[in-house]
């Protein structure tokens, strides 16, 4: 007591791997006891209404369905370059027996950025390598908020280069990265996380007339129905759906009530919470800056926003340096609320809710007449009033 603990990696993996191990089993039961048969072989399409099944032995067996659900995700996309094995990906980096010492994160993705920070938070020396921006899709002024928070802790950013090369330096584990600049650098690792591709290749999909995207493998389709009628996709191996596991089960739920269910109500694809779990968390839901500016015109969207010390901060010297951010996107011509994005403490725990407003078409005003907690950073959201265009200082006062 009152001394300062190392942190073992083995145990966290060790932890992790338990954890993820009780996952799946809890996953088993719950199948088992919807009565729904789990079979633990790969299927490949031999027409609209079979299946061909192979167990791990190669041992081969028929299903037939009148329909099915392609929800197979998918995996991370190798690094194509020389020596691009010697990289490992995010699926790989809970399962590293030993901790992975200087790393280098390949990626702007929230997941290179999440790895990258929660590396750099066990003390380790960590670069991430850009390629052109941060978080593509996101919010741009929450994303380069998000890349200088997590510059003033210690990560790197080696910006508008990919790596040409790697090799072993010496025969032994060490990684000499070979950039695009020509410039080079050693690493102990080197993470991958530069998107992912749906798992679709030994599906069979051209015995049923599907065609993937050849970039990504993913299946297109129209309120998940693919180009086979009785054949649907949900989840990331959807063309155009966010990579989110949570995305997956509700498109799942949202189909099957429309299949079995009566209902007509399609996916909202839009109004999606979600959190980027990066050392200042980023949680989101509806339109970014630009693209309502797109979407609605800009002379139509009216951007409130706010920067703001989180109380929890506050006491802290160097975490008061930094500040959180608050902005809301309204529809000038209806009040809606059409964006809304948060960066500071428990971001994901602070949007969720506001989702559920987002879908029942809250307003402006509805938030603004809304009491906040406080003290929260929650709050700083009800308590809006200052404009982009206005020009005014969007800095916080007050407790």
């Amino acid at each position: 007591e009152g001394q300062d603990k190392e942190h073992s990696w083995e145990t966290m993996r060790d932890n992790i791997q338990n954890h993820i191990r009780g996952l799946n089993f809890k996953y088993r039961v719950n199948l088992r006891e919807k009565n729904v048969t789990y079979l633990n072989k790969l299927g490949k399409f031999k027409d609209a209404h079979t299946l061909e099944l192979t167990d791990k032995k190669g041992r081969k067996s028929e299903v037939t369905a009148s329909r099915f659900i392609v929800a197979v995700g998918g995996r991370p996309t190798a690094l194509d370059c020389e020596g691009g094995d010697l990289a490992i990906s995010s699926d790989d980096v809970f399962a590293l027996p030993k901790n992975p010492g200087k790393t280098l994160c390949v990626g702007a993705s929230y997941i290179s950025l999440e790895c990258a920070g929660f590396l750099g938070g066990l003390g380790l020396d960590v670069t991430i390598a850009v390629r052109s921006i941060l978080l593509r899709g996101f919010d741009r002024e929450c994303a380069d908020l998000i890349g200088e928070y997590m510059a003033s802790q210690g990560i790197k950013f080696k910006e508008q280069v990919v790596p040409k090369k790697l090799e072993k330096v010496d025969g032994g584990d060490k990684i000499n990265v070979t950039f695009s600049d020509g410039s080079q650098e050693t690493f102990d690792t080197v993470l991958v996380a530069i998107g992912r591709s749906a798992d679709t290749e030994k599906l069979g999909l051209d015995n049923v007339k599907i065609s993937p995207n050849p970039r990504n493998g993913k299946i297109p389709t129209k309120l998940e129905q693919t180009s086979c009628p009785n054949i649907y996709a949900i989840g990331d191996v959807m063309e155009g759906c966010p990579e989110l596991t949570p995305v997956a089960i509700g498109a799942g739920i949202s189909l099957s009530r429309r299949l079995f269910g009566g209902s007509t109500e399609p996916m909202d694809y839009k109004n999606i919470c979600t959190t980027v779990f990066t050392p200042i968390e980023y949680g989101t839901v509806g339109y970014s800056e630009e693209d309502a500016y797109e979407t609605f015109g800009k002379d139509n969207v009216e951007v409130y926003h706010k920067s703001f010390i989180p109380l929890e901060w506050s006491l802290s010297g160097d975490r008061a340096k930094h500040q959180g951010l608050a902005k809301v996107l309204v529809d000038k011509a209806t009040d809606a609320i059409i964006g809304m994005h948060f960066l500071g403490p428990n971001a994901g725990e602070v949007m969720q809710g506001y989702g559920s407003a987002i879908k029942k078409k809250l307003t402006f005003k509805e938030l603004s007449d809304t009491v906040g907690i406080h003290p929260t950073s929650a709050e700083e959201f009800v308590t809006l009033t200052v404009t982009k265009s206005s020009g005014e200082d969007a800095a916080a006062g007050g407790c």
